[in-house]
């Protein structure tokens, strides 16, 4: 666009942006958290950032409403939209995960992983309490796709470097124990080389339970619908995403899944001036329906993949619109998916036109980090993150517990607060008789 042709406002409760294929890594300290995420001000330096929530829209006036991290709720108009708010975890009604699971949709979440994994292992070799030791070394990963597969094999990973510091921890003393309602693991790469990720965690010491699903985990007590129990402080939860269930409010079309319903314009169905992309839109996949796949099972995956090149068009179709030229099509055709499964442990499916290369172990494993460390957003973030894996290579990965970040105040509170009143000074019988004479 022109100079001052329009004002662009971006509106979102965090301030940055997170590459979460990158979570798992973080957790596991390969990189630092801050590497993860992308602050919106320095990225979009055109744009007005405003950090809070769009609580409802009307279309009829052209207005959202913006309700602020501090402050009163206020209107603001618009021309045109752009609906682009993400996924959140999928859950179900299970009685304890509220209040015992661990998501890794944020970095905030991958730190607090990290953070909690080590703790455990404080507790664990520290007590002699042979069923809080169990409790705490046993760790349980519900969702064996990219996020749940990645997230134990580098979890796993830094718990048996971690172990090697610790007297009475050893590998063979923790239990990881994967758990999925599918019939296999990381489907994104297809069959064979799923298998091959299933046997490599497995030859890792790590147990994987398939067709099945958690029924509850009260108090971490954990019930398998395959009968299986088992205690565990750990319950990381990766069962699959589900568009941001705010969309609900915002009176626009929404298909069967929650998603927004959008054309191959990425324009909202039944608009001229909203569009939507990424994981809360529902977007047909040309690609697909052109080679055969029926219309109505085809549907772009929510990944970063599609995000990405999605986002190009979008903005391409949106100045298209205001000047009033025709909109373009989105199309795409899948290149393939990577995955880590730990330190030079990964697998990988690169399609090229007809044909599929797969790869796995370590050179799998360069692949995903070469992907990945490329497509992170801006060179400031590409370079942090390759020095990051550089000096890996000739420095021990750290397992420090910083589960205090919790809630830092505590320690200063506990200093501060004032000092209960002394207990009333109680007088012997010599001390009353003297004042009474």
């Amino acid at each position: 666009m022109r100079y001052a042709e329009a004002t662009v406002t971006v509106v979102d409760p965090r301030s940055y942006m997170t590459y979460q294929p990158f979570l798992p890594e973080a957790a596991a300290g390969s990189i630092s958290p801050r590497h993860v995420v992308v602050p919106l001000r320095r990225v979009v330096r055109g744009a007005e950032v405003l950090t809070g929530r769009v609580t409802s829209i009307d279309q009829d006036r052209k207005v959202a409403t913006v309700a602020p991290l501090v402050g009163e709720a206020y209107e603001l108009p618009f021309d045109y939209l752009v609906i682009a708010m993400g996924a959140v975890s999928r859950t179900f009604p299970i009685p304890g995960l509220a209040e015992q699971g661990i998501g890794m949709k944020g970095v905030e979440e991958a730190i607090g992983l990290r953070n909690h994994v080590l703790e455990q292992l404080d507790k664990a070799d520290s007590t002699t309490d042979e069923d809080v030791r169990r409790k705490a070394l046993t760790f349980v990963f519900v969702g064996g796709g990219f996020a749940g597969a990645e997230t134990i094999g580098e979890v796993e990973d830094m718990a048996r470097d971690a172990a090697k510091y610790y007297t009475n921890v050893k590998r063979e003393d923790m239990r990881f124990v994967l758990v999925d309602a599918a019939d296999k693991i990381l489907p994104e790469v297809g069959p064979e080389l799923g298998r091959w990720g299933k046997e490599h965690l497995e030859g890792r010491g790590i147990e994987i339970y398939l067709s099945t699903s958690m029924d509850s985990c009260v108090d971490g007590h954990v019930v398998l619908k395959n009968g299986l129990e088992v205690d565990s402080n750990t319950i990381v939860w990766t069962a699959g995403v589900k568009p941001n269930p705010a969309l609900s409010r915002f009176g626009l079309p929404l298909g069967p899944r929650g998603h927004v319903d959008a054309q191959p314009t990425l324009q909202v169905t039944g608009t001229d001036y909203i569009w939507a992309a990424g994981d809360n839109a529902q977007v047909p996949d040309l690609a697909s329906i052109k080679a055969g796949v029926p219309a109505e099972r085809a549907w772009c995956p929510p990944n970063a993949q599609h995000a990405l090149r999605q986002a190009k068009v979008l903005g391409d179709n949106v100045v298209s619109g205001m000047r009033g030229f025709p909109q373009k099509e989105y199309s795409h055709s899948n290149k393939g998916a990577v995955a880590g499964l730990g330190l030079h442990k990964g697998v990988a499916m690169i399609v090229m036109g007809k044909m599929k290369i797969k790869l796995k172990g370590r050179l799998a494993w360069y692949m995903h980090r070469g992907y990945h460390g490329l497509a992170v957003p801006t060179w400031n973030r590409k370079i942090r993150v390759f020095a990051d894996w550089t000096l890996a290579m000739f420095l021990k990965r750290e397992v420090v517990s910083l589960g205090a970040m919790e809630s830092p105040r505590e320690e200063f509170y506990e200093a501060a607060k004032p000092a209960p009143a002394p207990a009333a000074k109680v007088e012997d019988k010599a001390d009353a008789k003297a004042k009474a004479s």
